[in-house]
């Protein structure tokens, strides 16, 4: 049976953290300073967590952030741009340097539904961002996860994975046509394909990964999106008032909270979790809710991850 807890879908961060104590353990969340990803901070901060924040610019950061009631030394903010393996290189290397044991990665940043475009190392800016970047970040800190352990990787995805699986033979779109949504779905697919093998490779040695759904948030994730657009999708109506399906931003980090302290997924990996519980199967009857199976197909997995190393390789000879 698929795992539960004891929340309900809208619960919020704080009610799923509340009783845990993480003192004494430093957690990593990229995005950290907006959206869910700031609630997700304002959860961990508020368990005692050392938390660092990776974002792209630090300044505007710090403004978001400083009003989080956290003990001095808490909380510390890098710079990481997703779209530079140089960037995402120099910041696991000052994590490491300050932090050898980690027990917490929260892989929350992320774009959507943007123009065409690439990465300052030539991948599709979706697949490039929201996979790669995550993926060698992930894989460079792998020794401190392994020096925290028992640790958990928490990977963001999306509903949104339903619109496409991996295009393993073109997944930067230098042969086909480019569809925005269909390079979002991608990348989403992407990072549970990548929470399937993380666990494969390091759950033996007390690392695992679990990816999530937050569910239909209004952040901005959506900048790329007109208002236009968001109507005809039935995200909004016509005078700004969103669809009732959506959640909160404390809402949509509950999920990301309970992936990461929950006591159901002690030991537990390579799950689609969504509304604060597993998920199941895609049921056509179930519209809004499920996963395909191709994204968590343990082949797909372990081909991408040998995929994602190869891409990550050859940009950076």
């Amino acid at each position: 049976m698929p795992l539960t807890s004891p929340f309900s879908a809208r619960a919020t961060a704080l009610e799923v953290i509340a009783g845990h104590d993480l003192r004494g353990q430093t957690a990593l969340i990229t995005g950290g300073a907006s959206g869910i990803g700031l609630e997700t901070t304002r959860a961990l901060l508020r368990a005692g967590a050392h938390v660092f924040v990776a974002v792209r610019d630090p300044q505007r950061a710090a403004a978001a952030l400083a009003g989080l009631e956290a003990r001095s030394g808490q909380l510390e903010v890098i710079t990481l741009d997703l779209g530079s393996l140089a960037s995402v290189r120099m910041a696991a290397a000052n994590v490491l340097s300050r932090a050898p044991r980690l027990q917490l990665l929260i892989t929350n940043a992320g774009t959507m539904a943007t123009p065409f475009g690439q990465t300052a190392d030539g991948f599709e800016t979706q697949f490039g961002t929201n996979h790669l970047g995550h993926f060698l970040l992930t894989t460079t800190l792998m020794p401190a996860l392994l020096a925290g352990a028992p640790s958990r990787v928490v990977a963001l995805s999306s509903i949104g994975h339903r619109r496409s699986n991996v295009h393993f033979d073109d997944p930067n779109y230098r042969k086909r046509p480019y569809e925005k949504w269909e390079a979002y779905g991608q990348s989403k697919t992407a990072n549970v394909l990548f929470a399937v093998e993380l666990t494969r490779r390091y759950g033996p040695q007390g690392v695992t990964a679990n990816a999530v759904h937050p569910g239909g948030i209004m952040t901005n994730l959506q900048r790329f999106l007109p208002r236009e657009e968001q109507i005809a999708m039935g995200w909004m109506d016509e005078h700004g008032h969103l669809n009732p399906g959506f959640k909160t931003p404390e809402q949509g980090a509950a999920t990301s909270v309970w992936a990461a302290v929950g006591p159901e997924l002690n030991g537990v990996g390579g799950l689609y979790l969504e509304d604060v519980r597993e998920a199941f199967p895609f049921d056509p009857a179930q519209p809004f809710s499920g996963y395909m199976p191709y994204a968590r197909d343990p082949e797909g997995a372990e081909r991408l991850w040998t995929l994602s190393e190869s891409l990550i390789a050859d940009a950076e000879r």
